[in-house]
């Protein structure tokens, strides 16, 4: 029977990379870069908002998906048609398992079982794909631990069927944990850097993604059901207000220098321009309901390194960056400050890149805090396929 992998496409790159697309919950974001030697140039980038009241009609929704991406490639700037993006999070399935060194010549039966039982997909029709993350101790054997990646068909064919209608080109599709493990790999420059277990976080609006990486490989993977949208909906209860009234509450939030030190000129800037009228007493109420859902992720995050310190013994976790939306709330990072035992750092995917050439529609220079945090996945897409000579023996590597 044929192995369905969902990595379908080779790819032959060679200085321009191709488009790196991010359908997210709220945000279509497109970036193309190109690179020579160590270089990356941005040579296009572009953003669209997707209209909070389309998001429940799936119809509406696709459409204005594909009229978004040509409005954008006709604004110019993007080189071919080629496209690497990723599949929605709350389709992908994931997990992690464990065989014996004898069944390692029947991963693919394993893994077709554990497809059927866990996940309730077909083998045969579905696709599936793994990544090798390490050997581990259990009791007196040592065992491969594996990380699977499934979804159903129909997804797929939907997704690459968007893309088409919207012009585009797909190459390969990829998923948002390898997407957001790529972006911050190519910083670790230093063996001793890359010697060390690394954990980058993307607070998405429904999704969380922990990615475990050490040595330039993926170690464990986590998809956390908490989200920006979460933190809204417990805003939005508490005041008793709409979703959509509680996200421009929370921007206000953000970025009123009463509540946060933000240093930078920029920082001040943006929170004079945009800060709201919020009462002391509504302040609170919001700042609990943030501290409250943060606590739970938190949490999450929390038992991810518990798990991965136990399984892989002797590893020990030093930092976690933040990537996504939700790396912008303040109250948030605060909590996971005090909560985890590791150095949180907020991310920077664009950080040493080139933006003085390229056709940007974007404006990088208002962004709140010179971040960029919210375009790590984008980054890791277009950057697919590059220095592909760090080959892996991995079925599903997520490969530079």
């Amino acid at each position: 029977m044929e192995y369905k992998s969902m990595i379908a496409w080779s790819l032959n790159i060679r200085g321009q990379q191709p488009i790196g697309l991010d359908i997210g919950h709220n945000s279509i974001k497109m970036i193309q870069l190109v690179i020579n030697d160590e270089q990356i140039s941005v040579i296009a980038a572009d953003e669209t908002r997707i209209d909070a009241s389309i998001n429940g009609d799936d119809q509406a929704r696709r459409s204005f998906i594909i009229s978004a991406i040509k409005r954008m490639l006709a604004n110019g700037g993007f080189q071919g048609r080629n496209v690497v993006s990723c599949l929605p999070s709350n389709k992908l399935r994931i997990t992690s398992l464990r065989l014996a060194e004898a069944e390692k010549y029947g991963i693919e039966r394993a893994l077709r079982k554990e497809v059927a039982h866990r996940f309730g997909l077909d083998p045969d029709k579905d696709s599936m794909d793994y990544m090798v993350a390490g050997s581990v101790r259990q009791g007196d054997e040592v065992k491969n631990e594996l990380i699977l990646f499934a979804v159903d068909n129909e997804t797929i064919k939907n997704h690459i069927a968007t893309l088409e209608e919207a012009e585009l080109k797909p190459v390969a599709i990829d998923t948002v944990p390898c997407a957001l493990f790529r972006s911050f790999e190519r910083s670790l420059r230093r063996q001793e850097d890359r010697d060390r277990t690394n954990v980058f976080v993307d607070v998405g609006s429904y999704f969380t993604t922990v990615v475990f990486g050490r040595g330039g490989e993926i170690s464990f993977i986590k998809q956390i059901q908490i989200g920006g949208q979460v933190f809204a909906r417990e805003i939005a209860a508490k005041l008793g207000i709409s979703v959509s009234e509680a996200d421009t509450l929370q921007e206000a939030l953000r970025v009123d220098p009463g509540l946060f030190s933000l240093k930078s000129g920029l920082a001040e800037q943006v929170a004079a321009e945009n800060r709201r009228d919020v009462d002391t007493s509504t302040r609170q109420v919001m700042v609990d309901a943030v501290s409250a859902v943060a606590e739970d992720l938190a949490r999450e995050i929390s038992l991810c390194l518990r798990y991965y310190t136990v399984t892989f013994r002797g590893k020990r976790v030093e930092r976690a960056v933040f990537a996504g939306g939700g790396a912008y709330e303040d109250i948030l990072l605060n909590v996971l400050r005090r909560r985890l035992a590791v150095e949180i750092e907020v991310a920077q995917p664009l950080r040493g890149f080139d933006l003085s050439n390229g056709k940007i529609n974007v404006n990088f220079d208002n962004d709140r805090r010179g971040l960029f945090c919210e375009w790590a996945v984008a980054v890791g897409l277009s950057l697919k396929g590059w220095n592909r000579v760090k080959s892996s023996k991995h079925m599903a590597r997520c490969e530079s």
